[in-house]
């Protein structure tokens, strides 16, 4: 699985800036919160919109913050504590006790399968054998690591594409976002990969469909 594309980190950023509410506006949805990209650009630029819970509008500013964290410090190290900041920020407001580890059973909406309650030292060991062929692998490895491993009480999966996007943003590898038409494809996927712990279909399925990038 080889990089589908090169670029600088300062063009990768370029690239996220320019296309921000488009990722802000697909992973609002990836979290069944159905705003239109009209309506994500308003928010975005501070405005209300009528028909939303208050935590809606907050998940969507959050995720604004989240990028914007992501963006203008890029080179900070990725480890367990970024994690923790990255779902802190998506989660403030939103869901209890965002950005610490959960220390309680979870159930997860379409399948019986239950993870693990994390242990920090296993999490870390963990974290660190993430890798892959290409930067684009060990991104999408990681995101399916954290979605499956749900380290959090909520707000698993916006975490894992944001880290994800860290890894993709330094190393000029594009944009990992799913596009509206491949949500319901990807959460069959996506249980499937739950309830087996094999990540290779959706992880090509993720490659073919669901990165963005530019050529300069």
């Amino acid at each position: 699985m080889q990089d589908l594309y090169k670029l600088t980190k300062e063009q990768n950023i370029f690239i996220a800036k320019r296309n921000i509410v488009d990722y802000i506006w697909k992973s609002a949805n990836l979290e069944n919160i159905a705003v239109t990209y009209p309506e994500t650009q308003v928010i975005f630029e501070g405005y209300s919109v009528e028909g939303y819970k208050v935590e809606e509008i907050t998940a969507i500013n959050n995720l604004k913050r989240a990028w914007k964290f992501l963006l203008n410090d890029i080179d900070l190290d990725l480890n367990l504590a970024y994690i923790c900041q990255i779902n802190k920020i998506v989660g403030e407001g939103v869901f209890l006790n965002p950005g610490i580890i959960r220390s309680t059973p979870v159930q997860i909406g379409g399948t019986t399968w239950q993870p693990t309650v994390p242990i920090e030292s296993q999490v870390k060991e963990e974290l660190e054998e993430i890798t892959g062929e290409s930067y684009t692998e060990k991104a999408l490895n990681m995101m399916l690591y954290l979605m499956r491993r749900q380290l959090f009480l909520d707000g698993n999966k916006r975490t894992a594409m944001l880290i994800a996007n860290k890894i993709m943003i330094e190393n000029g590898c594009g944009i990992i976002s799913i596009p509206i038409d491949k949500q319901k494809e990807f959460f069959e996927l996506l249980i499937e990969y739950y309830e087996t712990n094999n990540n290779e279909k959706i992880k090509n399925y993720l490659y073919k469909y669901c990165i963005d990038g530019m050529t300069f």
